[in-house]
């Protein structure tokens, strides 16, 4: 099993921080996102972790000393993360893929999954967010933008190797036609869901949050602070 964390963002949206510091580097709870996000695959055994870069990758550097793997995508400015991706495509199979701007409350990461999985967790007031349907069982069969209060993607994925062999030939497909620039790499799943074999795996509301912007960023450290209040 192996972990490819995604980091080549910009993060204009958490300008001033990011004018000097990757996003997925911004400290939180007193540990980088990322550097939590590490702590927590190696506990539950991924030694093998991949990190793409993009803006500020020299910031990066430091984390090959701790058995990190770099690779860098020098079109971070000019596509999302499906060309991201696209670099790794070849790593992809019994991978965890985590997007690295996430801070990780809990450690919700699966020893051995058992299928591919998307963790979601219900959030309330969301706007235009990856919202997940699926069965009674947990089987995802469709993958919609949404407002409102929704079991949402929390960029956390778990992909079995017979998922991510589908998962790459479609990506190699759409990125030969070249017309994959609005394209974020969610999109080959949502298109080719009955091809796959993917369930939700549900997580605590606040076991996860995504941090794009200031204001995001200072809802999860009062989030903290107040969690913190009540264990001591």
């Amino acid at each position: 099993m192996n972990a490819i964390l995604l980091a080549a963002g910009m993060g204009t949206r958490l300008r001033p921080i990011t004018n000097t510091t990757p996003k997925s580097l911004i400290v939180v709870n007193e540990e980088p996102l990322l550097e939590r996000q590490i702590k927590f695959l190696r506990a539950v055994g991924v030694e093998d972790i991949f990190v793409v870069t993009g803006y500020l990758a020299e910031k990066f550097a430091y984390l090959k000393e701790r058995g990190i793997t770099l690779i860098h995508n020098d079109k971070y400015d000019k596509y999302n993360n499906i060309y991201t991706m696209y670099l790794v495509k070849d790593l992809l199979g019994d991978s965890y893929v985590i997007d690295a701007d996430v801070y990780l409350h809990r450690n919700v990461l699966l020893e051995k999954p058992a299928t591919s999985l998307y963790f979601t967790g219900c959030k309330k007031n969301v706007q235009q967010e990856w919202k997940l349907h699926f069965s009674d069982d947990h089987k995802v069969f469709d993958i919609s933008v949404a407002d409102g209060e929704h079991y949402i993607m929390s960029g956390v994925s778990y992909w079995t190797q017979q998922d991510a062999d589908i998962i790459v030939d479609k990506l190699q497909s759409v990125v030969d036609r070249g017309s994959f620039g609005e394209l974020y790499w969610d999109n080959i799943v949502k298109d080719n869901l009955p091809y796959l074999n993917v369930y939700a795996q549900k997580i605590g509301e606040n076991d996860w949050f995504e941090i794009d912007s200031v204001d995001e960023l200072r809802q999860v450290q009062n989030f903290i602070q107040q969690h913190n209040d009540i264990q001591s």
